[in-house]
């Protein structure tokens, strides 16, 4: 993986268009639902554009049902600490739901750091598939302090699998490209802080804690809506 100065300012560059994106998901007066986290504070959610969603976005990890009857999108980045608390959280969700699908896109806003693990995420879901891409997930969240290039691909070797050409394929621009799509995609829909989520076609910013979560997935699934009248 190339991690000297000139390809830092190359991750750079190809996220600066997605930072430069216009909000096409403008902030509203005020939340959507009445939907409280687990610490009892309002969470900012919205109607999010019909117009944007993850179908035919490349690179989504997916995981959970394959017939689902709720499908909850996170937007994170790796280095982003709520993501690392929630990542234990919500396979635990996933556990308890048997009809829930986690769909994983990357949005790695907080360092250069994240997106060269971003790169080493799709390099692993490109050359193992899906399931090893989110065993690598776990994985990496499972490490304690910050998380880049070369600390994602020990965690590559760890899990048996090839280092040498996850790194090969992480430097390729077909996936620096899938990155920048995905980061360009949470920006259009407004979210500006990891980790975000999409509840069917309700945007939520920030993680509400696990129970707040799955009260909202028990509503969704009860009447389409974050939080049931």
């Amino acid at each position: 993986m190339v991690t000297d100065r000139r390809g830092a300012l190359r991750a750079a560059l190809a996220l600066a268009g997605a930072a430069a994106l216009p909000r096409l998901a403008a902030a509203q007066a005020g939340s959507l639902f009445p939907f409280t986290a687990d610490d009892g504070k309002q969470v900012y959610n919205y109607r999010l554009p019909s117009d944007l969603s993850v179908e035919g976005l490349p690179g989504v990890v997916w995981t959970g049902a394959k017939h689902p009857d709720v499908i909850l999108v996170e937007y994170f980045d790796y280095n982003c600490p709520f993501c690392r608390k929630a990542e234990a959280d919500i396979d635990g969700l996933l556990r308890m739901n048997p009809g829930l699908r986690l769909g994983l896109v990357n949005d790695p806003i907080l360092s250069l750091s994240s997106v060269q693990a971003a790169k080493v995420q799709q390099a692993v879901l490109r050359t193992a598939g899906p399931a090893k891409a989110y065993a690598f997930h776990q994985a990496v969240y499972a490490k304690h302090g910050p998380i880049d290039g070369p600390l994602a691909l020990q965690v590559v070797g760890e899990m048996g699998l090839d280092a040498r050409a996850i790194e090969a394929a992480a430097d390729l621009p077909q996936v620096a490209a899938v990155v920048k799509r995905q980061a360009e995609l949470a920006s259009s829909l407004g979210f500006e802080a990891t980790p975000s989520f999409s509840l069917g076609n309700i945007g939520i910013l920030g993680y509400p804690g696990p129970d707040a979560l799955q009260k909202a997935i028990a509503d969704m699934k009860r009447c389409d809506k974050l939080a049931c009248g």
